[in-house]
């Protein structure tokens, strides 16, 4: 079995914490069970890790995260580059492609793709198995696992299952349906439901009818979950049909998705010519720009999922972030006793003071500031999304930088200045900038700053101008932080060329 974990989008839901370059999973706001911080995506690769997983981890991503998740994950990690953003259903066959020509992998392979964030129990990828087994048993060309709801939502799509109901509450394969033959792979338990909403007791609260994390009557627990055809889907229903499709069994899409490696190959063997991995990068371009469930799952001849009753969330929003943070305070904070279920995380150098709030979530980094209400938090995105900014933060594989100022002349000169961060043996590229002259000036550590082929020794105050077209690089001895002021005409786009290394 291969696991494609896809990492994308844009973080503007986590703002100003999360943007183009770090978004939500990259940032280290969760503990582990030793009680050290770490990410979304490095908590999902110590769980697949635990359950036998991690060998077979393929990452799929834009060029502009790839430094961040070799920074948290290290540079053995398998990579595959999106060309471009282009939704799901590019970026996973993408994957496959890579897997199959230039991993070699089988066309009988398994491969499991699901997102690089989920909040999930050890269970979750457990179930990961299951879903192999029942891909190799040819139980159906597309298995999902479906999420077994514990609230209405109107965020998630809903995978309904298709099962015939006996006295007994066992489920059967109602003929002329996907399911018709597969007796004995598709065996699992429902229930009598109410055909909406309006035949339960109007007075009812959900939570009695779903009480704790489980609903009365649902599926069999995880030991016994079994793979049932998928009837339909139903995308983001209002509040009155998420209830509904509950009832009914319906499950959450957790964008999990499980499938030989030679059904996807045939699907893009006909869609684009292909005889090599580079053949489907140059026309990567030519691959539907739409999600993986809408070109594929929707299309296939047999669809079937794999209910889950563990625990999983969505951390897309701050309302659902907090949820997970053991610690309400994060930086250089301060909280006054008078204030409740308030979350403060600071990334700035300078103290912020909260005092009295309710229901709230500060956020503050180089990027920005939030002050919101936790309900009202979840529409951050649509005033932020058209805005243009710089990230002021970003993780690389040799460290980190923060961006302390942004500053320009009356003639049009520039200048930006970063405090980098690089781990003891980690190195900054050797590298030429045309457009920019750089000074480095050494804040701490010991480091080796070469400059047109001359090393020289470096420490806590030294400085080092270097004049635009000049060879440069940066070899931390010892956990180095550098200044870097960048001064020039142009500084994003300034003919970096590199001559040995990492990318800056």
């Amino acid at each position: 079995m291969k696991i494609v974990l896809l990492s994308g989008g844009s973080g503007k839901r986590l703002w100003p914490l999360s943007n183009e370059v770090r978004s939500k999973q990259f940032l280290k706001v969760v503990r582990d069970g030793d009680g050290r911080v770490e990410s979304m995506l490095q908590r999902v690769h110590r769980q697949m890790q635990a359950a036998g997983l991690g060998d077979g981890v393929t990452v799929a991503t834009g060029a502009a995260q790839v430094e961040s998740i070799k920074g948290q994950l290290g540079e053995a990690v398998s990579i595959v580059v999106e060309p471009e953003r282009r939704n799901t259903f590019p970026a996973i066959a993408l994957s496959a492609a890579y897997l199959y020509f230039e991993k070699n992998c089988p066309m009988e392979e398994t491969v499991v793709v699901l997102p690089v964030d989920p909040y999930v129990g050890e269970e979750y990828f457990q179930m990961l198995h299951k879903l192999d087994a029942a891909v190799q048993a040819g139980a159906a060309d597309i298995i999902l696992m479906g999420v077994a709801p514990t609230y209405p939502s109107e965020k998630y799509g809903y995978i309904i299952p298709q099962a015939g109901v006996d006295g007994q509450g066992l489920a059967r394969n109602i003929p002329g349906n996907r399911g018709e033959g597969k007796e004995g792979i598709f065996p699992g338990t429902s229930r009598k439901i109410p055909n909406t909403v309006d035949d339960v007791d109007g007075t009812q609260e959900m939570a009695q009818i779903f009480p704790g994390t489980s609903r009365e009557g649902r599926l069999v627990g995880n030991e016994n979950s079994q793979i049932l055809p998928v009837l339909e889907f139903r995308e983001k229903p209002d509040m009155q049909t998420a209830g509904e499709l509950i009832l009914k069994g319906g499950l959450w899409n957790c964008g999990v998705f499980a499938f030989k490696l030679s059904y996807l190959m045939g699907i893009i063997k006909n869609t684009i010519p292909c005889a090599c991995y580079a053949d489907v990068l140059h026309q990567y371009g030519e691959l539907e720009k739409t999600s993986f469930d809408y070109a594929v799952v929707e299309k296939a001849e047999s669809v079937a999922v794999l209910p889950y009753h563990g625990e999983w969330k969505d951390l897309g929003t701050w309302n659902t972030l907090t949820e997970v943070m053991e610690e309400k305070p994060i930086g250089d904070v301060v909280v006054s006793e008078k204030c409740r279920n308030t979350h403060v995380i600071n990334e700035l150098s300078i103290p912020i003071v909260v005092m009295g709030a309710k229901d709230m979530i500060v956020a503050a980094s180089p990027d920005g500031i939030l002050v919101s209400d936790k309900e009202q938090s979840s529409y951050i995105k649509g005033y932020v999304e058209n805005r243009d900014m710089r990230p002021m933060f970003e993780e690389r594989s040799w460290g980190e930088y923060k961006v302390l100022d942004i500053a320009g002349g009356e003639d049009g000169t520039k200048s930006l200045t970063k405090r980098k961060k690089i781990r003891e043996g980690e190195q900054i590229a050797y590298q030429v900038h045309q457009n920019r002259a750089e000074v480095l000036t050494v804040l701490s550590g010991k480091c080796i700053i070469t400059v047109n082929d001359r090393a020289h020794e470096a420490f806590a105050g030294d400085t080092y101008s270097v004049p635009a077209g000049v060879k440069h690089g940066v070899f931390a001895v010892t956990d180095t932080e550098v200044l870097e002021v960048q001064v020039g005409k142009e500084l994003i786009k300034d003919g970096t060329e590199l001559i040995e290394g990492k990318e800056e």
